[in-house]
């Protein structure tokens, strides 16, 4: 027997040419593994958390009891409860449209006219922020918005102390200083996760036809028009990308609300407390359902309104 046939006889080979034969075989074999893990340590761990939301808390003996009930789930609607919900909807929301509206230029700077040293520089200036410590970055911002901080200092020294104090004075938005204002927050979430959003972008608008624009402007479009006409529909699906990561990643965040910002809870350390320091299982677990939601809410609508379709 000769050594090519006796190496089509060998059980690897029959295997290898199973496989080669029947592609749906393959593609199980590859894929399997992999979801299997996915379905049993994500969505098991997961479904299991969202079960205990149905479990009974007792105060007096701060225990958890497996007797099933909804009050924790009524519960996130209660006022406090739901404050909660509102004020951290509200800061994922502005946080995620600063970032788009800041990132934009930026993107569009780095895929139209930065040459290849000034685009390699951008790349390094926007992922550097991404490989320093998360706790060293927030701790910074306390004590760059702290009031002898530099913010503070530079406002001094442009002697434009007063529209730093009148910014403080606004409802909803100051504090006695920018750290322990929403203000700070909001520009402290808007810096940690801003390059989230302008690589999506940048990558989107890298994909737009340049001989697209100036069809346009052949046309007698002007830059205004092309921009909205042209640019910007190509390119939204990548703000849509960026969108997706900043507001989840707000959403979820419980360090940054602990840090810096004037006294209220987020659904993120609203949940590490229940869980940490109460011991309330259940009601941690209910709360971890509302991200979840508004998650799904948001990618549904961005699904309906064509959002996807080009990414």
């Amino acid at each position: 027997m000769s050594v090519n046939a006796f190496y089509l006889r060998t059980p690897l080979r029959r295997l290898a040419t199973l496989l080669y034969r029947r592609g749906g075989l393959l593609l199980t074999v590859l894929l399997g593994p992999p979801l299997v893990w996915f379905c049993v340590i994500y969505l098991g761990s997961l479904l299991a958390l969202l079960w205990q939301g149905f479990y009974s808390f007792d105060d007096f003996s701060m225990s958890v009891l497996p007797k099933l009930t909804l009050a924790n789930y009524a519960n996130i609607f209660a006022h406090g409860n739901f404050e909660i919900v509102l004020r951290t909807l509200a800061m994922a929301t502005s946080v995620t449209v600063a970032a788009a509206a800041i990132a934009f230029p930026i993107a569009y700077y780095m895929s139209r006219y930065a040459t290849p040293g000034i685009k390699a520089f951008f790349y390094i200036g926007v992922m550097l922020p991404m490989w320093a410590s998360y706790i060293v970055k927030a701790y910074s911002w306390t004590g760059i918005l702290a009031k002898g901080g530099i913010v503070f200092w530079v406002f001094g020294q442009l002697h434009v102390t007063w529209l730093l104090d009148a910014l403080l004075q606004l409802p909803y938005v100051g504090g006695s200083t920018l750290s322990t204002s929403n203000l700070g927050r909001f520009l402290v979430f808007t810096y940690i996760w801003l390059p989230f959003m302008v690589l999506p972008i940048q990558a989107a608008l890298e994909r737009v036809p340049p001989n697209l624009m100036q069809a346009s402007q052949d046309l007698g479009a002007r830059a205004g028009q092309t921009f909205r006409h042209v640019i910007l529909p190509l390119a939204f699906p990548g703000v849509v990308a960026g969108s997706i990561f900043t507001f989840s990643l707000t959403l979820g965040d419980y360090i940054i609300p602990n840090l810096i910002g004037p006294p209220g809870a987020f659904i993120g350390n609203f949940v590490y407390i229940q869980q940490g320091s109460v011991g309330n299982m259940p009601m941690a677990a209910a709360f971890t359902v509302v991200p979840i939601v508004l998650i799904a809410i948001y990618l549904t609508f961005a699904n309906r309104l064509g959002w996807f379709d080009a990414l």
